[in-house]
């Protein structure tokens, strides 16, 4: 005799996954030679059903006895109503058709006191866990009402979509990176959560330091070696610039705290190719609008620095005019942006201000249909 199952069934709003979900698909991961998540959000809710899908996918790949399905479930939760129960269960048995085939339930995981009669609709057996969140001490609305709080108790691609993402943005030698360094060292200060906050440095900076390499080694040794005048810019290199810098962004999101702090981002890029190119491709333009959300961009004012010549800058007389095109972008955006002015330390009591603003604006998450 084995007290081994074959198919155990997990199912729930995931809204988000968090370490009390994964605890579920867990159990039943180790119980049962199979198992199916079935993953239920409505319409109205803020985070995509299939953003929930491929994160849970991501969590359990190592596992390939664990299925992930999706349904889109606008009924309203009555567990008093019966035709409220045929409709939810009917949508389940849906998701697990569309898995191919598989055997019968033979058990449903649960933390819910529903977990019963679902698990009696099924045929199966109820194996309700942790009732009382006395093992993870989290839920789903928890999360959602402070993730700051929970951020322990949601994975990396959770995390990733959750961040914050503030951008600081500006023309050259205009202390953006001297205020991003700031602004994420100021937070991680703070402690909890916000001491895992990262900051994504500029590609284009590192690129150009290459550039000018490559310019330098193919140059005959007899020659002077060449300065910034001799890096050409080309189209392909901005797309460059955008996958790079997009792939830095994710990976820094993925890892970091609540609020990621970017020096610079796709959006700006535009404007630096229409700085060096004369226009934007469209290549660049849409790359910019798949973006994930910006939660605030600063723009970092030419006016209180002065240009310093590192030998990666040559741009002194433009600075006037990138400001007013970013100014320019940055309202077309729809994204809450601020000019910060000063000097180094008022610059970064102005950013923490905002921050700290749009930190007690809380994420907004919708409620679940219920």
């Amino acid at each position: 005799m084995t007290d081994r199952l074959v198919h155990g069934l997990v199912i729930g709003k995931f809204y988000p996954p968090h370490a009390g979900h994964h605890f579920l698909v867990r159990a039943a991961a180790d119980a049962c030679e199979r198992v199916t998540v079935v993953v239920m959000a409505a319409q109205q809710e803020s985070i995509p059903l299939a953003a929930r899908v491929s994160w849970l996918r991501e969590r359990w790949a190592a596992d390939p006895h664990v299925v992930v399905a999706g349904v889109v479930d606008d009924l309203p939760v009555d567990y008093e109503d019966e035709d409220a129960w045929r409709g939810h269960v009917a949508l389940m048995r849906t998701a697990l058709t569309g898995c191919g085939p598989a055997p019968a339930v033979d058990a449903v995981f649960t933390s819910e006191p529903y977990g019963r009669e679902l698990a009696r609709r099924f045929g199966a057996t109820a194996v309700t866990l942790d009732t009382a969140r006395s093992v993870f001490a989290v839920s789903g609305t928890a999360v959602r009402a402070d993730p700051v709080t929970h951020w322990d108790a949601v994975e990396p691609p959770v995390r990733a979509w959750l961040a914050r993402r503030v951008v600081v943005v500006g023309a050259e030698s205009t202390g953006t990176t001297t205020l991003a360094r700031d602004l994420a060292t100021a937070l991680r200060g703070r402690g909890g959560a916000h001491a895992l906050t990262r900051w994504v440095p500029e590609y284009g900076r590192e690129l150009t330091v290459a550039k000018l390499a490559v310019a330098r080694g193919l140059a005959p040794a007899e020659c002077p070696a060449p300065d910034l005048a001799a890096v050409e810019w080309s189209d392909a290199d901005f797309r460059l610039v955008c996958r790079r810098q997009s792939e830095a962004e994710e990976e820094a999101a993925r890892s970091g705290g609540p609020v990621l702090v970017c020096d610079t981002d796709v959006l700006a890029t535009t404007v630096w190719q229409e700085r060096y190119r004369g226009r934007t491709t469209p290549e660049v333009a849409e790359a910019a609008a798949e973006q994930p959300p910006r939660a605030l961009y600063l723009l970092t004012g030419h006016q209180d620095v002065p240009f310093e010549d590192d030998g990666l800058r040559d741009g002194e007389h433009l600075r006037p005019w990138m400001t007013d095109r970013f100014r320019s972008v940055l309202a077309a955006s729809g994204v809450p942006w601020v000019e910060v002015r000063g000097d180094r330390r008022a610059r970064l009591e102005q950013a923490l201000a905002e921050v700290d603003r749009l930190l007690a604006r809380g994420w907004r998450l919708a409620d679940p249909l219920g």
